[in-house]
């Protein structure tokens, strides 16, 4: 099986409510969305087409190429389907693998019993034809395959990914109640900032969106930081295509660009956090970041983008101090940040309503699985006429 080189369906998927942003990006590669859904888009590509998406992409999550999809009712069927499959064409005998899964099939009470199963398809077949046969276990970093499986219907993916995609390889300290940093790169897009106006965050806690705005403005996507994907783990990969794609990402980020990006927050501590991070992520030395309250923070006399993250009173600090705080954010904007756009994210709509702003635009997204939004603020200059 020569999969490298062949064409498939490719479901590249997403946290919810990212698909539009994970659209955009896909299409913007030059690949045409067959069918987006919620949680992500559907493709056709080879896996040496899905060494470019893993590099590339910030709001995805996984990359799968499709082998096959059967019908299966049960355990037995699902696996005499599998063992059909010739994995030692795709899987190294002396080599290391996982499965992950997505089950919904009434004869099957847990997903690590359909894992098992598909694990013992694949051992059966290569020790069958090369006399020996793999480890497996639960780490993503080496191979992965990939059960779908929903009532009758079963799907089994290579996932070229590994380890998720929505973790861009800098946030290497996660400080408090962290932004996911495929979130943070959708509701920056969700902007539509232009990666050359400011670009202000106050309440930056581990600096997820200062940094994701810089590595935005100059173009360096997430590839230049990680040396590890599942498809590298695969019979037939050529490493020299892997490395013919860093060099595109290394010679399309553009190092001129520097827009003025603060990051300020209250915190001692987590402005270093912050700080680290940007160094890790190679972007320190663009982002000015600021220790104090957040109506200290630098606005730029040119206008751009400045956008919050509170708290929402779910994990951290008492509803009733957040009601002042909120408020304050509103003034804040309403007097310092004239002519710019603003934009607050929360999960907590009666805290927002203290904001004292009308909302011009709200985005739907979740941030695990609380329901959020981003409200965005036209903060005119002078009369709205």
């Amino acid at each position: 099986m020569e999969v490298f080189n062949t064409p498939a369906k490719i479901i590249i998927t997403c946290n919810r409510r990212l698909s539009p942003y994970l659209q955009e990006e896909v299409e913007e590669l030059g690949f045409k969305v067959v069918r987006p859904f919620n949680t992500g888009v559907e493709i056709k590509a080879s896996i040496n087409e899905c060494i470019k998406l893993n590099l590339n992409l910030r709001a995805a999550s996984q990359v799968l190429y499709q082998l096959r999809s059967f019908k299966a009712n049960n355990p037995k069927e699902l696996y005499d389907e599998l063992v059909k499959i010739a994995w030692e064409e795709i899987l190294p005998f002396d080599g290391y693998f996982t499965v992950t899964s997505h089950v919904h099939n009434e004869t099957v009470t847990t997903p690590l019993f359909a894992n098992v199963k598909v694990k013992d398809a694949i051992v059966d077949r290569i020790k069958d034809k090369k006399g020996m046969r793999p480890n497996s276990g639960p780490g993503l970093d080496k191979a992965v395959i990939h059960l779908h499986w929903m009532e009758e219907r079963a799907e089994i993916f290579i996932d070229t990914s590994g380890e998720t995609l929505a973790k861009h390889a800098y946030r290497k300290i996660p400080g408090k109640a962290p932004m996911l940093e495929a979130l943070a790169y959708s509701t920056i897009a969700a902007t539509k900032w232009d990666g050359k106006s400011p670009f202000i965050n106050p309440m930056c806690g581990s600096g997820t969106l200062a940094i994701e705005a810089a590595l935005i403005a100059q173009n360096r996507r997430p590839g230049l930081l990680r040396m590890n994907y599942a498809f590298m783990h695969l019979i037939g990969y050529n490493e020299e295509v892997f490395f013919q794609e860093r060099r595109v990402l290394k010679e399309q980020s553009d190092k001129a660009i520097m827009p003025v990006i603060v990051a300020s927050d209250i915190s001692a501590e987590a402005v270093e956090v912050s700080r680290q991070n940007a160094r890790t992520a190679g972007v320190e030395h663009l982002i000015q970041f600021e220790t104090g309250d957040f109506e200290k923070t630098t606005v730029p006399e040119e206008k751009g983008v400045i956008m919050f993250n509170p708290e929402y009173g779910e994990r951290l600090g008492t509803h009733f101090k957040l009601e002042a705080t909120y408020k304050r954010i509103g003034d804040f904007l309403k007097q310092s940040c004239k002519g710019y756009r603003g934009y607050i994210f929360t999960g907590n709509p009666d805290l927002a309503k203290k904001i004292g702003l009308k909302a011009s635009r709200r985005f739907e997204f979740f941030n695990g699985k609380l329901d959020c939004r981003l409200l965005q603020y036209e903060l005119y200059d002078g009369s709205k006429d």
